[in-house]
């Protein structure tokens, strides 16, 4: 009744495998979320508790869990995470499946897909440079928001759900039918590795 309340089609190649890695990001990043979730109640309790994802100096998540930017909005940011992923895969399944959702929903759909990627950029940043130590878990969600970010961003063009000028529109699905925004995916998940392989090399594995 669902599917037939909002439309459903068959459903291509492409579009099983967009809307598949989406599912993929959103379940990495619930799983995520509901780890850190549980390791931020378990250091609200007991400050100098021994988290599991805490292996050593670097891939600490005690450390970046005790920085103020863990608790943007006054709680655990994994609470967001837990809010909002779950819908993420509610969209992902759906459209596996064919459904098909009003231009305006993936548009803000995507918004909200665009503002998960910035502040999981941030929460990067803020490790990376500022605190000094990664988490493990964040870093699963930082892969998580780009999957999903990826896979909605190639969706919304190949369906014209963009609010791009008509000539924008034509030469950015052009890239994404020549996988221009894979290759993207691709090289911006190899440069993070490799950032921090040189920064903290030998570090992470002591």
């Amino acid at each position: 009744m669902f599917r037939k309340f909002l439309g459903a089609s068959a459903v291509d190649t492409d579009t099983k495998w967009m809307f598949g890695m989406m599912a993929v990001g959103a379940g990495l990043g619930i799983v995520a979320s509901l780890v850190l979730s549980i390791e931020a109640l378990t250091l609200a309790k007991n400050p100098d508790a021994a988290l599991s994802c805490s292996v050593n100096i670097v891939l600490n998540c005690a450390t970046v869990a005790k920085d103020a930017s863990s608790e943007v909005l006054g709680f655990p940011n994994s609470f967001i995470g837990m809010l909002t992923l779950p819908v993420m895969m509610t969209i992902a399944v759906a459209g596996f499946t064919g459904v098909k959702f009003p231009k305006w929903f993936m548009r803000a759909a995507f918004i909200g897909a665009s503002l998960g990627l910035v502040f999981a950029g941030w929460m990067f940043y803020m490790s990376y440079v500022v605190i000094q130590a990664l988490c493990p878990w964040c870093l699963l969600t930082d892969l998580s928001m780009l999957l999903i970010f990826f896979a909605m961003l190639r969706h919304n063009i190949k369906a014209g759900y963009t609010c791009l000028p008509k000539k924008a529109a034509k030469e950015a699905e052009k890239l994404v039918q020549q996988n221009y925004d894979r290759f993207a995916l691709a090289v911006l998940i190899a440069v993070t590795l490799l950032l921090i392989l040189v920064k903290y090399g030998e570090g992470l594995f002591v």
